[in-house]
């Protein structure tokens, strides 16, 4: 057995391959389960008893020789095809084009946003998007088993009922009013999920931005001054603005937001369901009891809140008719961003 250990030895030392199928013969003679070497390992049975540690240690030599020599030629393989590729190269022929990227157009709405309230004098606040009950739905007045849970599809972590998946921003300024003292004046935009059907109007996917004023001798006026201006700032003067009286369990009074419609121009279109209006979010006066919720006086303080859509925004901003388009990175739906500008 030693001298058929050393022959071996001698033709691993001198085995050279120059293409993938005399690598792949490499390996089955001498890595394989049915190799040589294998077959040498399986011999041991027959040796005497005293010769086996030192036979042991001489095929475990061998055995490591051949691992490191099959490495080495897959090496030695991949510098081959490396410099074969590159002298392939026509050196004289000029640079092929650069495909850059584009701000996606959600981006551009989000940093618009934070632009336009930040002059307001709006900070951006941030929190988890696997949130907990307390959160995002029982200090922002939501009784447990209220119907108006179920406004909103939401996805639970299936092993704990009580943590889920945020269904609104609204849960950050819970977390703020938490930490804070008024005044407060926040922003606050993020992903969010609901277990909604995707469409062209609506996905179970997308992006909010919401806003948080508390002081003192805070009215509704002041929500409405703040939302036609930046109304006006995003979309520009001859945008129209309406209020809508509506229910959130977190907001009395509350109303819808809707902004005209600059797909169709009034006209009528599926994104507007031909009325020339787009709902594009919900606003109202803090909840008193939110405000206690969070240890703030309800007595001294009032605020309002309003969140609206990032995807909605955008589409009203770029006139996209499809919400899809917005995550399914089609190059070309990209591509008409590049030059975009805020």
């Amino acid at each position: 057995m030693l001298d058929q250990v050393k022959a071996l030895h001698q033709e691993l030392e001198k085995a050279q391959v120059s293409n993938q199928d005399e690598l792949e013969s490499f390996r089955l003679r001498f890595i394989s389960r049915k190799g040589v070497i294998t077959e040498l390992f399986q011999g041991l049975k027959q040796a005497a008893p005293e010769d086996r540690k030192e036979l042991g240690r001489v095929l475990n030599e061998l055995k490591d020789q051949a691992q490191q020599k099959f490495k080495n030629l897959i090496h030695s393989l991949e510098v081959q095809a490396a410099s074969t590729s590159s002298s392939d190269l026509d050196l004289t022929l000029p640079p092929g084009g650069v495909n850059l990227g584009a701000v996606h157009p959600l981006s551009a709405i989000w940093e618009r946003v934070i632009e336009i309230f930040g002059r307001m004098g709006f900070n951006v606040s941030d929190g988890p998007e696997i949130e907990d009950d307390w959160h995002n739905f029982t200090a922002l007045n939501f009784p447990p088993n209220h119907p108006a849970r179920e406004m909103q599809d939401t996805f639970f972590i299936e092993k704990d009922p009580d943590i889920a998946l945020r269904t609104h921003t609204s849960s950050v300024q819970i977390r703020v009013m938490e930490k804070q003292q008024p005044p407060i004046r926040t922003l606050s935009p993020g992903r969010v999920f609901r277990n909604e059907a995707i469409s062209a109007r609506a996905h179970c996917i997308f992006h909010q931005y919401e806003i948080l004023y508390v002081d003192e001798n805070v009215g509704f006026k002041d929500l409405k001054q703040t939302l036609f201006h930046f109304a006006r700032e995003m979309f520009g003067k001859n945008v129209k603005i309406r209020f809508r009286p509506s229910y959130f369990p977190f907001t009395e009074p509350s109303a819808e937001i809707d902004i005209s419609c600059l797909i169709c121009q009034g006209e009528g279109c599926n994104i507007c369901k031909y009325t020339g209006w787009v709902e594009v979010g919900g606003s109202g006066m803090v909840d008193p009891n939110v405000l206690e919720n969070c240890g703030i006086d309800s007595n001294k303080y009032t605020g309002y809140a309003a969140g609206l859509g990032i995807e909605r925004t955008a589409m009203l901003k770029y006139q996209i008719n499809d919400l899809r388009l917005f995550t399914q990175n089609d190059i070309r739906f990209l591509e008409q961003f590049r030059s975009l500008g805020f």
